[in-house]
């Protein structure tokens, strides 16, 4: 009953693994010359057991012919060339084709959207574009020549050995149905092993970008025993799937061994008899055990390409699912209007798992050149709606709209490039501060305009106190840097590609409160007359914003000016009282605290 599914889903493998090959585009004339070289030496071996067979039979001092010599060595350095130089152009040919699926696999990382990332794991990510292609790799630059190589030279072998003695050779073929029987079930138990192999590495590797990236999280939670625990377990794991492949890699060795001894004895035995019996001569012997090894040794190449392609094909499957994955539309939607508009959201609902809302029918409008705080308890939906903004996610019903177009049916690439997002983490990027700010322009930066946008950032003067400047690494993630340098970096970032759409998320929570009036102060620059939208704890932020949406549970319970929300909304009233004690707190505490009483009294002014 199992059969035929088995068989389509094998067919099936196999044609995706071709595909997958021929979507690379391969040097077909490079390929067919190695294949022709390759030919050309199994051919020449195949001539060179008759040569022997006539010089056994005719064998004696006065029969030794120079030019016989001269030609067998000829022969056997035209074998060894062809089959080096094709050696060298499968290889090649091999490293083109797993750096073109490695280059389509990036390509297509970078095209997933940010929803298939909350359900993959990196580590598994980076195995599919390290492991898994580098097993597609070794099938074709290890595996494919000598395969090939041994299907023309067992081919051959038959055929020749037929026309010598039909009878030997077929005795000798008894044993490739046996060898057939016990190698198939091994097959298919090899490709279970390297396909659990393959998950197993996914994971592990996984674990170790983990706990690497974020070594200083757990050796501050000392976490260590916990993490070498987890570590350990996918070591183990890898352990048992590798004690598993080398128990049957031990049976394939052995049972070719014995169907090779089984096969020399058998043919030696009865071929003694028929020399004896003079149906064949002593040179047709060795001929025919010279042929029974150019049969036997591909076997055994074969059997070790069968095991390689079976890994293949769990990888290629790994391979092709990512690749099969929906995309972002980056490239597709009508041009995004240049004119300002406002940005509606009407009864926006959205939930990362099915059955827990995060957001419950959201609709309020972000009206142009206007600042729009976003007010609300930690868990309220507040950065969700930021990610929807960004069309990281679609919203599983209703509609946010650019004045009458739907967001959704603008050019991804021109929507995102009107966007200025600073967020609370401030992510960087290996490489130097100049990098971080200049990161995601599509243009070049001057130094000028990289100053500028520094100064205006107040990042300038810390970077120019550091030895190498606007060339200074910032390490893996910006670890090199404080919390409050990272966050004017991404201010900065944000400068520089002058938004259309401003969207901070606790733009300034990292800072020190010498540096957070400063900073603040340029983001109202930055904000004058540009839309903005805002995730706000900082009391001043909230009051001086144009709008405030107070968003509560997922539902927006609240819409108005500071005045109108604290006159009419309790939770905000709470809102605004504790942070302005939390304020009055800190600013006792706080270096300028004239500064401080004099700023919090016009806030208490409003309230």
């Amino acid at each position: 009953m199992n059969a035929k599914p088995n068989t389509a889903a094998r067919r099936n493998k196999w044609g995706d693994f071709v595909a997958l090959i021929r979507e690379t585009k391969p040097p077909k004339l490079q390929l067919i010359v190695a294949l022709v070289l390759s030919l050309i030496g199994t051919v020449v071996s195949l001539v060179i057991p008759l040569f022997t067979k006539n010089l056994v039979d005719g064998f004696s001092l006065d029969s030794l012919d120079p030019i016989h010599i001269v030609l067998l060595v000829a022969a056997f350095v035209a074998q060894t060339v062809a089959a080096g130089v094709s050696i060298y152009l499968l290889n090649r040919t091999g490293h083109r084709i797993v750096a073109g699926i490695r280059e389509r696999l990036w390509r297509k990382l970078l095209a997933l959207p940010v929803s298939y990332y909350d359900d993959t794991k990196t580590g598994e990510l980076t195995s599919r574009v390290t492991n898994d292609t580098g097993i597609v790799r070794g099938l074709i630059t290890e595996q494919l020549s000598g395969s090939l190589n041994g299907i023309i030279s067992m081919i051959g072998s038959i055929v020749i050995l037929l026309v010598m003695d039909w009878k030997m050779t077929l005795v000798m073929l008894i044993a490739v149905p046996v060898t057939f029987a016990v190698m198939a079930p091994l097959g298919r138990q090899m490709y279970r092993i390297s396909k659990g192999m393959q998950d197993e590495t996914a994971r592990f590797t996984s674990v170790l970008n983990q706990v690497l990236s974020e070594i200083r999280l757990v050796k501050s939670s000392n976490a260590e025993p916990r993490e070498y625990e987890n570590g350990k377990a996918g070591i183990a794991g890898l352990y048992r799937f590798g004690v598993r492949e080398g128990k049957v890699q031990a049976m394939i060795a052995p049972v070719m061994m014995l169907v090779v001894m089984g096969l020399v004895v058998a043919l030696i035995g009865y071929g003694g008899v028929r020399v004896s019996s003079g149906a064949m001569t002593a040179g047709e012997l060795v001929a025919f055990l010279l042929y029974l090894f150019q049969i036997v040794m591909p076997a055994t190449q074969l059997s070790t390409f069968f095991t390689q392609f079976q890994k293949a094909m769990g990888a290629t499957e790994r391979i092709v699912e990512a690749l099969r994955s929906d995309e972002e539309a980056y490239g597709t939607g009508r041009p995004v209007p240049k004119e300002e508009r406002p940005i509606v959201l009407e009864d926006v609902r959205f939930a990362y798992k099915p059955g827990e809302p995060v957001l419950r029918g959201v609709g309020f409008a972000i009206e142009p050149g206007k600042v729009t705080a976003v007010v609300g308890p930690s868990g309220s939906g507040k950065t969700t709606l930021f990610s929807l903004l960004e069309r990281y996610y679609a919203p599983q019903s209703g509609t946010i709209r650019f004045g009458a177009d739907p967001i959704d049916e603008l050019s991804l690439r021109e929507w995102r490039a009107r966007i200025g997002y600073v967020s609370q983490d401030s992510p960087l990027i290996a490489g130097t501060i100049r990098d971080n700010i200049v990161y995601g322009t599509d243009r070049d930066v001057s130094r000028e305009e990289l100053e500028r946008a520094a100064r205006s950032a107040y990042a300038d003067a810390f970077i120019r106190s550091l030895p190498d400047g606007y060339e200074t690494e910032v390490g893996e993630r910006g670890i090199k840097l404080s919390g409050g340098q990272r966050q004017r970096i991404a201010i900065a970032r944000a400068l520089l590609r002058d938004p259309a759409l401003l969207m901070l998320d606790e733009a300034t929570s990292s800072l020190d409160s010498k540096s957070e009036q400063a900073v603040q102060e340029a983001l109202d620059n930055l904000m004058r007359g540009r839309t903005t939208i805002v995730i706000a704890h900082r009391l001043s932020t909230v009051v001086d914003a144009d709008r405030i949406v107070f968003i509560e549970k997922g539902e927006v319970t609240g819409i108005g000016t500071h005045e109108e929300l604290f006159e009419t909304h309790p939770m905000y009233r709470e809102f605004a009282v504790n942070q302005l004690r939390m304020h009055a707190e800190a600013g006792q505490g706080r270096a300028g605290g004239q500064e401080a009483e004099t700023e919090e009294k016009s806030i208490a002014s409003r309230l």
